[in-house]
Parts: C-alpha cells; sequence; structure tokens
C-alpha cells in the first residue's frame, strides 16, 4: 500500500531507518528475518533499546513516558520495523494491562507498575482463560474470597502465554458468585512467586513451549492490587480486548510474510518457470494482497477514530477475524509454494546459527512448525465466530 506522506513525515521516516540501522542488532534482525526463535533476552534487549529512545510506550500518554505519534507515525513505524526485522512487542505489559492502569488504577498503581512496564523490569503475562473458560470467558471459576486485606485465590488459568518468562500476571477472578456472571468479576495483579502459583509447560504441535498452565492455591494478593472497583473486571476486560483484538490484526506480520510469500514463489519453479508467474498461484498471491490492503488501510482509520483518547470498538473485532484470516492464508501459501519440502519439521532447524544441512533451504525450514502455530489465530483473542457474532450486533445491529 502506497500513502503519499508530508514533507514532516517523510523526514519521520528517515529518522525510524536511521535509528533501525543504527541501533537493531544484527544477530536479533536476522533471526526475525529468518523466523527464527528469539529468546527472551532478546526481547529485552531490545525492549531496553527503544526505551532509551522513547519510543516503546507508542500509545501511552505522554505524562507516562509515552510517545505522541500520528496514526501515519504508527503506520511507518509499522512498515519499517517489518522491512528491517524488528521483533514484535511482547504485548501484556506495554498493550494490555498497563492501557487499563492508565485508565481505570490508583495513582500509586499508575507510579508503581508503568515505570517498570517501560524499563523491562516487570515481564507480565494474562490469566484471562481458564480449561472451561475460553471464547465464554465469564464463565471463568478462578475464585477469589477477601478476608481482611488479602485476597484468597484459587483456581487455574491456561494457555498463558510464555508466562514460563512473567514476574507479574493480571488475573481475572470471580470475586461474587451471586449475581450474574459478567457482574462478579474482578482484575487483581499478581506477582508470580507468590507462594501457592505454580506453572506447568504446554508443548505446542511445532515443538515450543510458547503456552502454559498457570495454577493457584490459596494465594493471598493485597487488596491493593485490584484495579479499579471490585467485581467491575469485565468492564476493564472488555477495555483491554478491544486493544488486544486490535493488535491480533497483525498488519505489519502480513506484510513481511507476503513478502518472504513472493520470494519462495519466485524461486520455486513450475513446469520450469518460476511458480510467481504460474496465472493460478499468482491470482492467489494477488487477491491476499489486496486483502491486506484493505485490511491495513481500516486499520489505519481505526486508529485515527481514537486519536482523541478514546478506545478502539467492535471494529477491533472486526479487523482480528480478517487479519488472522490473512495471516493463516498466507502461512498456507507459503506450505504450498514449497510443496514437499512443508512436510519434513527438524527441530533444530528453529535455531540462530544451525549449522546442519536443510532438508530445503534456509528460508523455508520455518515454514511447518510456522503453518501449524498459525492455526491458533482464529481462536485466541477471543474465537472468529465470537468475533463475527459481536460485529453483527455491534456493528450492523442484527
Amino acid at each position: 500500500m502506497n500513502i503519499s506522506y508530508t514533507a514532516d513525515e517523510l523526514a519521520f521516516r528517515d529518522e525510524v531507518r536511521a535509528f533501525l540501522e543504527s541501533k537493531l542488532p544484527e544477530d536479533i534482525a536476522e533471526k526475525v528475518k529468518h523466523y527464527r526463535r528469539l529468546s527472551k533476552e532478546d526481547h529485552q534487549r531490545w525492549q531496553r533499546i527503544l526505551s532509551e529512545q522513547g519510543w516503546y510506550a507508542t500509545h501511552w500518554p505522554e505524562e507516562y513516558g509515552g510517545v505522541k505519534w500520528t496514526p501515519v507515525q504508527k503506520h511507518i513505524w509499522d512498515e519499517e520495523s517489518c522491512r528491517y526485522g524488528v521483533p514484535r512487542s511482547i504485548p501484556f505489559g506495554v498493550n494490555m494491562v498497563a492501557p487499563v492502569i492508565i485508565k481505570f488504577g490508583t495513582e500509586e498503581q499508575k507510579q508503581h507498575y508503568l515505570p517498570r512496564i517501560l524499563s523491562g523490569e516487570d515481564w507480565w503475562c494474562q490469566g484471562y482463560s481458564e480449561p472451561g473458560a475460553g471464547s465464554d470467558l465469564a464463565s471463568l471459576k478462578t475464585r477469589a474470597v477477601r478476608e481482611g486485606d488479602h485476597y484468597i485465590v484459587n483456581g487455574q488459568k491456561t494457555w498463558t502465554t510464555l508466562g514460563q518468562h512473567a514476574n507479574k500476571i493480571f488475573c481475572l477472578v470471580r470475586t461474587n458468585t451471586e449475581v450474574k456472571p459478567q457482574e462478579g468479576i474482578s482484575f487483581l495483579l499478581m506477582d508470580m512467586d507468590t507462594p501457592g502459583i505454580s506453572v506447568r509447560p504446554i508443548i505446542t504441535l511445532d515443538g515450543e513451549h510458547e503456552v502454559n498452565e498457570v495454577f493457584f492455591e490459596d494465594v493471598k494478593v493485597p487488596v491493593e492490587n485490584l484495579v479499579g472497583e471490585e467485581n467491575k473486571g469485565w468492564t476493564y476486560a472488555k477495555y483491554l480486548l478491544t486493544y488486544e483484538r486490535t493488535g491480533l490484526a497483525g498488519i505489519g506480520l502480513s506484510k513481511a510474510a507476503l513478502a518472504h510469500l513472493k520470494s519462495l514463489a519466485g524461486r520455486r519453479l513450475k513446469n520450469g518457470r518460476p511458480l510467481i508467474e504460474d496465472p493460478t498461484f499468482s491470482r492467489r498471491i494477488a487477491q491476499v494482497d489486496i486483502d491486506l490492503m484493505a485490511a491495513a488501510i481500516s486499520n489505519l482509520r481505526i486508529i485515527a477514530s481514537v486519536e482523541g483518547g478514546g478506545v478502539p470498538g467492535a471494529e477491533s473485532s472486526m479487523l482480528k477475524v480478517r487479519g488472522t484470516e490473512i495471516r493463516q492464508t498466507i502461512n498456507d501459501l507459503a506450505r504450498r509454494a514449497i510443496g514437499p519440502y512443508a512436510l519434513p519439521f527438524v527441530e533444530e532447524e528453529m535455531h540462530y546459527g544451525f549449522e546442519g544441512e536443510y532438508l530445503s533451504d534456509e528460508d523455508a525450514a520455518p515454514l511447518a512448525p510456522q503453518y501449524f502455530n498459525n492455526r491458533k489465530l482464529s481462536i485466541f483473542g477471543g474465537s472468529n465466530e465470537i468475533q463475527k457474532n459481536i460485529v453483527s450486533k455491534m456493528i450492523l445491529g442484527l
């Protein structure tokens, strides 16, 4: 998608490029460009560089350490980040719990938690889904009972992304069982090293330890760790999810993946000619290119609509649906492009610096695990079926 930039916006783009060329570590960029695994240390190293530049919290108010970028500047940053191989920010702290604390937290909570998120001192994970409460999140059963100046928490969360790295978790817990489900939920902040919290890994189909189960057994949480009012957590959860679902559209990730797909299709041969010249395959690439352009424009429009301090509405559900469908389509086309080389999966090939012999080539190695892992995209963050219901009700009035 081509956008006509003003002189100031072109100057900002040049500033972004100069920053990335001088500050983005080469080993991290190579991992991102070739879809290799990033370590916790990789993410923390890049976060420190961004924080020092003042570009980490791009949608926070300036008074809390954020940076005031226009929608076009955010688009430029996204475009250039993908082109240079910038890692995706881990969203749970900066993009998810921080907006809730800023909007609903006490001044003490803001002063304590926000600087620690900026500095990388705290790594947050999300305690929402449970074994019996995924898309129907309001049916959660993790219980918090107030005893004096503490809550006692018991229950279980699942699919807790990168919980093995986290020292903090924000949780939805049930504090009232006598009202309808949405009215008895509260939003708690917890230290992961609190006695009674345990983490059990879930190894996914691609061999990754990305998600976990988290168990709570008589966990004592200070009352001052409650965000907002007791039993109002559903309101805060919905506020957070609008940010999450907008981010799940993955526009920048899809652009990088599409460029990778075109590169693969340009190197693969069909009947002696590059696959990208095959009419059927090129038509499929053109269609996903058009869909991605439309999603990118919608994303810009939604960002612009909340520039005055609002929050994305049900439009974020629409973005989540289309964005995840586009990412899965690109994964599928890449898998088709390399044909039988998509079948095997050698776990060692996913590591940076692998010196063995690739089964196909270096750029094709991650495609099988990528395809399998990204089947989750249309499920997490609220399944696409649920998001379509939200769109039909809140936007179309059906």
